[in-house]
């Protein structure tokens, strides 16, 4: 048997790739071959799923502080970037240490600025675990796009949502922090950044699917010339994931909360279409699962929840061992 072992993070417990290796395990186990294949649709976890050289820039943190950030350079000149690496939420402290007012973008500018500089000719930039509702201008003002965004030079913004520019403040903002009269005020800071965008590029962002993604950030890039594309085709693409699924006999794919949203545009629900189309059964093992709104299912994809089969305390502490004990089950007994 071969098994295509596709999952996405489990936030906050465990990344895409200690997943799939827990699913590596438990397929070895039970005497097949697993394919490893961890996904991400444009945010957190895109860097380790595109892959390349390792490279380390020195940047300025969200709240201003000096942040060590990763990126990766591949052998054909294609830099992928993580504003979470520069611009990161988590990197703020989390909502209770955030300054939702004064977080910026800057240093993810800067991290770009640094791949170009490095002789990237294209850039992808997963947006995805923003401190910022800046908009991307201080990403735009390090960046200094007229100078390095040139002719040959390419810059993608991998995005997971379809949240318009201006919306970017009551969708985001209190995420991060923002109290309901900071929310307004971002409201109306990226009202007028979208006129200063027009004014300075020619570029009207407010009605760009995706533009509000990363608080603005995705906007920003888009009026500078970027083309903002679905994260999760586009890391699929890279892995050339269509058609390592289409040679398997299962895929197993997974995250840390299955829900509604799973199935519009994150990679969960992109990895069961891309099976569904190939004719593979799918597994799919999730932390939690909100069943009451999944769409509806074909008998060929099984949902199982770890919080449901080992209580959420076990669930959080070993998802990995748990998934890797999911899968053997199903591996052995199919209707387990």
């Amino acid at each position: 048997m071969l098994v295509v072992a596709a999952p996405d993070k489990f936030r906050g417990t465990a990344t895409a790739g200690e997943v799939a290796a827990a699913i590596a395990r438990a397929v070895a186990a039970a005497g097949g071959t697993c394919d490893v294949a961890p996904v991400a649709d444009g945010g957190e976890g895109t860097l380790e799923a595109i892959g390349g050289a390792r490279r380390v820039t020195t940047v300025r943190g969200p709240l201003g502080d000096p942040v060590e950030a990763e990126w990766r350079l591949q052998p054909d000149g294609t830099a992928v970037v993580e504003m979470a690496r520069a611009s990161g939420l988590t990197l703020a402290g989390g909502p209770e240490g955030n300054d939702p007012l004064r977080a910026s973008t800057a240093g993810t500018g800067e991290l770009i600025a640094a791949a170009l500089d490095a002789g990237a000719r294209r850039v992808v930039v997963g947006v995805g675990g923003s401190a910022s509702t800046d908009g991307g201008l201080a990403a735009l003002t390090a960046l200094n796009p007229r100078r390095r965004l040139h002719a040959g030079v390419e810059l993608l913004v991998a995005c997971d949502v379809e949240t318009l520019f201006v919306d970017a403040a009551e969708v985001f903002a209190p995420q991060k922090g923002a109290t309901p009269a900071q929310v307004a005020l971002l409201r109306r800071r990226l009202e007028r950044l979208a006129h200063i965008y027009v004014r300075d590029y020619g570029v009207d962002v407010t009605e760009l699917p995706g533009s509000g993604a990363a608080g603005g950030l995705a906007g920003g890039l888009a009026a500078a010339g970027a083309l903002l594309v679905g994260g999760f085709e586009l890391v699929a693409e890279a892995l050339s994931l269509a058609e390592r699924i289409a040679g398997a006999d299962l895929v197993v794919t997974g995250e840390g909360t299955l829900d509604a949203e799973s199935f519009e545009g994150k990679a969960t629900g992109g990895v069961v279409d891309l099976a569904r189309a190939a004719g593979v059964p799918v597994l799919v093992v999730a932390g939690d699962v909100l069943a009451d709104e999944l769409p509806a299912l074909p008998a060929s994809v099984v949902v199982v929840s770890l919080v449901a089969r080992f209580g959420r305390e076990r669930a959080l502490a070993d998802p990995a061992g748990c998934v890797e004990e999911v899968v053997g089950t199903h591996l052995t007994s199919p209707a387990g």
